[in-house]
């Protein structure tokens, strides 16, 4: 979802937050305890980039962006999940 996120452009962790429970229409909240070490795990693999700015509200906030190798492998996450979520679907229809 962070991933996603980004693909729209430079984002700060709170933004990020923002952004997924808007559009998940409030169905899903992103813990900042949860997102951090998120962001710094993709940022360790080379999937965002970071770098410190002022945000909105003129407070010092690391902005995040999608490097090429994360739009892949957004890309292929995205495959993943949707084979996923295909076959827990086919589970709960299944008349069995």
């Amino acid at each position: 979802m962070i991933l996603r996120t980004l693909l729209f452009g430079q984002e700060h962790g709170q933004g990020i937050a923002r952004a997924v429970q808007a559009m998940s229409g409030d169905e899903l909240l992103v813990d900042h305890g949860s997102l951090y070490p998120a962001l710094q795990r993709l940022e360790t693999k080379g999937w965002v980039s970071g770098e410190w700015g002022t945000s909105g509200n003129n407070r010092k906030a690391r902005f995040y962006r999608l490097t090429a190798a994360g739009k892949k492998q957004f890309a292929t996450e995205t495959r993943q999940w949707e084979r996923v979520a295909a076959a827990v679907g086919r589970v709960l229809a299944s008349e069995r």
